[in-house]
């Protein structure tokens, strides 16, 4: 059995053991914080716990990256382009679609250098398809270190603009998104912070009680 595996029989022997508690007591689950660290992020087992009554808290592996909390994280990724770039002997590979950090639920991204871009298009119109549009900030993609890497030319007007498709299968809110949603909150992203969850070392399960 694999580590997610092990979640919902846990949480269900933790439901039993949390009746007997509250047998005499007037309480209810949904007060009951439960924080778990992304290795038991799964479709499933978000599923799982939606319907557990539980307020959870499962972070992805990909929360660092888009919390401000945690700027480190965006610095390394600046200085790895950097290092690439110096081995490329200064012909830098332009970067893509693919190099930025595309949220479609949230409709939020950031460019490579870990900057915030704002969009400035939804269901633009390109080559019989649809595709939702972002731009740099002009202030940042002027002083990006990572400029070479990402304009052909210094901006003059606009910041970076990149376009993803939209894809129809895309649309069904899974639990997984719902989540990211739920952790990307200025309330998901203070209480993970507090509890330690944001880096995979922390414990596996934690739980706070109200």
């Amino acid at each position: 059995m694999g580590e997610q595996q092990t979640l919902q029989p846990a949480v269900n022997q933790l439901k039993q053991q949390l009746a007997k508690l509250n047998a005499n007591r007037t309480s209810k689950e949904q007060a009951i914080k439960f924080t778990a660290d992304s290795g038991f992020n799964s479709e499933a087992n978000l599923e799982f716990m939606a319907k557990s009554g539980f307020d959870t808290y499962i972070a992805d592996n990909q929360f660092r990256k888009r919390n401000p909390l945690f700027k480190e994280s965006e610095t390394y990724e600046t200085e790895q382009e950097k290092r690439r770039l110096k081995r490329s002997k200064g012909k830098p590979r332009l970067f893509t679609s693919d190099d930025f950090h595309y949220d479609e639920v949230t409709q939020t991204c950031r460019c490579p250098a870990g900057n915030e871009m704002w969009r400035s298009g939804i269901n633009v119109n390109s080559h019989h398809q649809q595709y939702t549009r972002f731009c740099g900030y002009l202030k940042d993609c002027k002083i990006c270190p990572l400029q070479q890497q990402c304009m052909r030319k210094p901006p003059i007007k606009t910041g970076r603009q990149v376009q993803f498709k939209n894809d129809e299968s895309r649309k069904k809110v899974s639990y997984i998104d719902k989540m990211k949603v739920k952790i990307d909150s200025p309330m998901g992203r203070q209480h993970l912070f507090i509890q330690g969850m944001a880096n995979d070392s922390a414990v596996s399960n934690l739980l706070s009680f109200k």
